[in-house]
C-alpha cells in the first residue's frame, strides 16, 4: 500500500476591499490582504494547516505588510473589519516609477520615464 502525502505552502486571497492613500507613494491604491500557510496533504488533500500569516499588498507600489494576527483571523472568519495603519508593520516597500516623470504616447500607449522627444516604439512626438 503505498500513501501519497507531503508538507507544502499555500496562499489564500480574501475578498476585502478598501481604497487608501499611500502612505509611502502617496498614490491611490487598494489593500488587497491574503494569507500564507503551510499544510500537510494526504492523496493532495489538505488535512492540517499551520504558521498563519496575514498580509496586505498595496495595488498602487506593491509595498507589503504583515497584517495584525487577531485581525487576520477575524477576516478569515469572514467577519467585517476595519484595517487601520496601526494594525500594519511594513515587511517589504514597493517600488513604483514616479508619475511625474512619466510620459505617455498618446498614439501607441509606450510609456517611459526617459526624456525622449519622441516615441522610441512607433515614432510619434511625445
Amino acid at each position: 500500500m503505498f500513501f501519497i502525502c507531503g508538507i507544502s505552502q499555500g496562499r489564500k486571497l480574501f475578498d476585502y476591499s478598501k481604497s487608501v492613500i499611500c502612505s509611502l507613494c502617496g498614490g491611490y491604491g487598494k489593500y488587497q490582504v491574503f494569507m500564507t500557510y503551510s499544510y500537510f496533504s494526504i492523496f493532495f488533500i489538505p488535512i492540517i494547516k499551520w504558521d498563519r500569516r496575514y498580509y496586505v499588498q498595496m495595488s498602487c507600489c506593491n509595498t507589503i505588510y504583515e497584517l495584525n494576527a487577531d485581525k487576520g483571523k477575524q477576516l478569515s472568519r469572514r467577519e467585517s473589519i476595519e484595517i487601520t495603519e496601526q494594525d500594519l508593520t511594513i515587511i517589504e516597500t514597493g517600488r513604483r516609477t514616479s508619475q511625474w516623470n512619466q510620459k505617455s504616447c498618446v498614439n501607441c500607449g509606450y510609456e517611459t520615464s526617459e526624456d525622449f522627444e519622441y516615441c522610441p516604439k512607433c515614432g510619434q512626438k511625445f
